[in-house]
């Protein structure tokens, strides 16, 4: 069970640079403009049209949290964390907003595809979006199970 976090972890984060980088949804208009964007583009177009505010919101639940959560629970896989500590107790508050992300797009593919205004289809980027959120949601359990099954040494 120790090899198995850490590979997860490495797992989620590679997943979560792809889901950042890679298209996350195809919009095609009119049969002639066909737009696939990444979260990292959506996030840069959201500002420079002016949408700081969407932008900023957006990004540090799509972007930051998630950065966040698995730079955490590399801490916490790693033992390098108090139990009882500040960390330990925001791990728990970081899961809950870390599902938000997946929300948040999901929405503005549900908004596209019934505004009749585009046809929207889901891309890899969003797969391997929401499978790093799904791994990192699930390791906080594993490294509780490890810690019993190992008798608290871990």
């Amino acid at each position: 069970m120790s090899l198995v976090r850490p590979l997860l972890l490495l797992l989620a984060a590679i997943f979560l640079a792809l889901g950042l980088i890679l298209p996350i949804i195809r919009l095609e208009r009119l049969y002639f403009f066909t737009e696939t964007p990444s979260l990292v583009e959506l996030v840069a177009s959201l500002f420079q049209t002016g949408d700081t505010g969407l932008a900023l919101l957006v990004g540090l639940f799509s972007i930051i949290f998630p950065i966040f959560k698995l730079a955490g629970l590399a801490l916490q896989l790693s033992g390098q964390v108090d139990e009882a500590g500040l960390f330990r107790r925001a791990m728990p508050h970081l899961s809950k907003w870390s599902m938000m992300d997946v929300m948040l797009v999901a929405i503005v593919v549900f908004a596209a595809k019934t505004s009749g205004l585009a046809v929207a289809v889901s891309q890899p980027g969003l797969w391997f979006y929401a499978a790093s959120t799904v791994i990192a949601g699930l390791l906080p359990s594993l490294a509780r199970i490890g810690r019993e099954v190992d008798g608290g040494t871990n």
